[in-house]
C-alpha cells in the first residue's frame, strides 16, 4: 500500500514529508488497536523509524471499555499508521487560491434536530448527568480538484503547526487543526486544550474588541477551565508525582477567521505512548465533562459516527518524542467516490443557546469555502517636489494596523528607508509588505489627472463582511471582478447589502449637500482612505450613512484618494 504524509514539526516548525513506507498498519477492530500501537512504538524504537498516522475517535473503547460509542462504523479504519525510515524537509508550494473545491456542504443534522439535541443536552446538565457536552455533526460535499493543493492552501491560510496531510490509495486527509492534543519531548508532556471561539473583527479596532471579549467571556472561560481540569486529571494519571502544572491559562490565539481560547497543561512522564493514550484519549476538549458519562450522551444524540474527526493525527519518533493534534478542522476525501466529509461542533454548557452554537459551527466551516489568498499589504503614496511624500505618516500608520491585523512582521524603519527622495516632479510609489515582512516598492510616473470622471453605480451589492474591504492589499479580486463589468467607466461606486454607499474601486466617496461634505462611515464596508482621514481630522468632512438615493440626489459627488486628490464624479444612469 502506498502512502504519503506531510506534517509540521512542532519543535522546529519545519514541514516534514514522509514517502515510501516500509510498512502500513491499519485495523477496523477495537480489540486490535492497542496491540497495533504497542507494535508500532516498539518498532519505532528498535528500528529507529518514524510512525505517522491517526487514531479515530471511534477507537476510544480500545483504551477504556467504559467509553460508549454510537453503533455504526466509519469508512476509515480505527487506526492507521505508516512506518518510514526517514523524511525530508520541504517548503509548502504556493498555489493560486480558489474556492471551488467543494459543492455546497450538506449537514447530517437539520436545524430542528440540532435545536432538539441542544435542549436534550441542557436537560442532562440540569439533571446533573454532565456539565458540558461537545455536540457535533458531520457535513458532506462533492470534492473536485487536487487534494494536495487544497491542503497547501488550508495550511497556508490557517498558519497552524498542527496541520497534517495523509494520502493513501483509498482516502486523503487534509487536517488544518489549530489544536494540539499533546507533545512529548525529553520526558515532558504538553497539552493545549482549546475551548472558546469568537469571530475575527473586520478592522484592527474591532478585532481587538473581539479578542478582549473572548478573553473575558464568562461562558468561554467556564468551558475552558472545565476542560483544563479534566486534562490536568488525565495527565496526572501518567505524570511523575507533583509535576503537573498549568503555565498558561485563557490565552487567546489569532487565526484567519476566528479567535480561539487555549490553556496549557504540562507534566513530566516516563509513560509509554500506549499508556499516554489510555490516560488521555480522546481529548477532553472534544467530549465534555465528565468524560465517560458525556460520551454516552454523545452516542445517544449524534446521528453518525465521528470517524477521524476529534481523534488525533501525528508522529512517533525514534528519540521517544511524539506530537499529535486533535483532528478538528479536518476534511476526509474518499478517493473512489470523490465525496468529502467534514465534522464540526462545539461545547454545550448551561449558558449555551442553539442559535449561537449553530452560528459557531458555520464560522468553523467558513475557512473551507473562503480560503485566504496569498497577498501583500499595499500603500500607494504621491511624491512631488513641492510636498515630498503626501500624507506619509497616515500611510505608514495604516500599513502598521493592517500588518498587526494579518500578523505580518512590520518594521517601520525599513518602510521609511524605502521612502527616499525621487527624481521626478510627480510620481506614485507603491510599497508592498509580504507575509514574511519583506518590503518592496514600485514607482509609476503620473500623467495628467482628470478633474472629472465618468462613474457608474454597481448593479449588485458587495458583502460588507469581507475583511479585505477594510485593508489595502494586493488581493483585489472583488474590485477586479466588478471593474471588468464596466470597461467604459473611470470608476464604479459600490454599495452594500443594506443599500448603503461604500466606496469606489480605488477611491473614497464624498457627497456635497449645501455647504457640507459627507462620506460613508467605515462600518458600511470600505477602506479608511488616508486623504479621507486627513479631511476628517481637519474638520472638513463628516461621516454619515449614505443611501443610493441620497447619492443620486446630492448637489455634487466627488471621488478622492491621496494620489488623485479630488475628482468630480459624473454619474451615468
Amino acid at each position: 500500500m502506498s502512502a504519503r504524509t506531510v506534517l509540521c514539526d512542532r519543535f522546529t516548525l519545519n514541514w516534514m514529508e514522509f514517502e515510501n513506507p516500509s510498512e502500513v498498519l491499519q485495523t477496523y477492530k477495537i480489540d486490535e488497536v492497542v496491540n497495533y500501537l504497542n507494535y508500532i512504538e516498539s518498532t519505532v524504537l528498535e528500528k529507529k523509524q518514524f510512525a505517522v498516522g491517526f487514531v479515530s475517535y471511534d477507537a476510544a473503547p480500545a483504551f477504556d471499555a467504559a467509553m460508549e460509542l454510537r453503533s455504526g462504523t466509519s469508512k476509515l479504519p480505527l487506526l492507521w499508521f505508516a512506518l518510514f525510515d526517514s523524511y525530508k524537509i520541504i517548503e509548502l508550494p504556493e498555489y493560486l487560491k480558489k474556492n471551488d473545491y467543494f459543492s455546497k456542504w450538506e449537514p447530517t443534522v437539520a436545524r430542528k434536530e440540532y435545536n432538539s439535541a441542544i435542549d436534550k443536552v441542557k436537560n442532562y446538565i440540569q439533571s446533573g448527568d454532565t456539565y458540558q457536552v461537545n455536540y457535533t455533526m458531520r457535513q458532506h460535499s462533492e470534492f473536485k480538484g487536487d487534494s494536495w493543493e487544497l491542503f497547501c492552501e488550508l495550511a497556508s491560510s490557517q498558519r497552524s503547526p498542527n496541520c497534517a496531510y495523509i494520502e493513501t490509495d483509498d482516502f486523503t486527509i487534509c487536517s488544518a487543526s489549530p489544536e494540539l492534543f499533546f507533545t512529548l519531548k525529553d520526558g515532558i508532556i504538553t497539552s493545549m486544550p482549546m475551548k472558546g471561539t469568537a469571530p475575527r473583527g473586520l478592522t484592527l479596532e474591532e478585532d481587538k474588541k473581539q479578542s478582549e471579549w473572548l478573553h473575558h467571556s464568562h461562558k468561554n472561560r467556564s468551558e475552558n477551565i472545565m476542560i483544563v481540569d479534566m486534562i490536568r486529571n488525565d495527565i496526572g494519571r501518567i505524570a511523575e508525582t507533583g509535576t503537573v502544572k498549568i503555565p498558561k491559562v485563557f490565552e487567546v490565539e489569532k487565526y484567519p477567521t476566528v479567535w480561539q481560547m487555549t490553556s496549557t497543561v504540562q507534566a513530566k512522564t516516563k509513560s509509554s505512548f500506549v499508556e499516554i493514550m489510555k490516560a488521555l484519549f480522546p481529548c477532553a476538549s472534544i467530549t465534555g465533562a465528565p468524560k465517560v458519562r458525556t460520551m454516552e450522551i454523545i452516542s445517544e444524540l449524534e446521528s453518525t459516527p465521528r470517524g477521524i474527526y476529534t481523534g488525533c493525527i501525528g508522529l512517533i519518533a525514534p528519540d521517544k518524542s511524539a506530537q499529535f493534534n486533535v483532528a478538528i478542522r479536518t476534511v476526509v476525501i474518499d478517493k473512489k467516490t470523490s465525496k468529502a466529509e467534514y465534522g464540526v461542533g462545539g461545547g454545550i454548557v448551561w449558558e449555551s443557546t442553539a442559535i449561537d452554537e449553530y452560528e459557531e459551527c458555520l464560522i468553523k466551516t467558513k475557512f473551507l469555502s473562503n480560503p485566504i489568498p496569498c497577498f501583500s499589504i499595499l500603500e500607494s503614496l504621491l511624491w512631488t517636489y513641492e510636498e515630498g511624500y503626501f500624507l506619509q505618516d497616515y500611510h505608514i500608520e495604516r500599513m502598521k494596523k493592517s500588518a498587526e491585523y494579518f500578523d505580518y512582521p512590520f518594521d517601520e524603519d525599513k518602510i521609511r528607508s524605502v521612502l527616499t527622495e525621487q527624481n521626478s516632479p510627480s510620481i506614485k510609489i507603491r510599497i508592498l509588505l509580504n507575509a514574511d515582512g519583506n518590503v518592496s516598492f514600485e514607482s509609476v510616473l503620473l500623467g495628467k489627472i482628470k478633474n472629472e470622471i465618468r462613474v457608474a453605480i454597481a448593479s449588485k451589492p458587495i458583502n460588507k463582511n469581507n475583511p479585505f474591504l477594510y485593508h489595502k492589499t494586493t488581493n483585489r479580486m472583488i474590485y477586479d471582478s466588478i471593474k471588468s463589468k464596466y470597461p467604459d467607466y473611470d470608476e464604479v461606486i459600490l454599495w452594500n447589502q443594506n443599500g448603503e454607499i461604500t466606496e469606489g474601486l480605488s477611491s473614497n466617496i464624498i457627497i456635497r449637500t449645501g455647504n457640507r461634505l459627507f462620506t460613508p462611515p467605515i462600518s458600511s464596508g470600505l477602506l479608511a482612505g488616508t486623504f479621507r482621514q486627513s479631511l476628517i481630522d481637519k474638520g472638513e468632512l463628516k461621516e454619515k450613512i449614505i443611501t443610493v438615493e441620497e447619492l443620486k440626489s446630492a448637489d455634487e459627488v466627488f471621488l478622492i484618494n491621496s494620489v488623485c486628490k479630488f475628482r468630480k464624479a459624473i454619474i451615468t444612469k
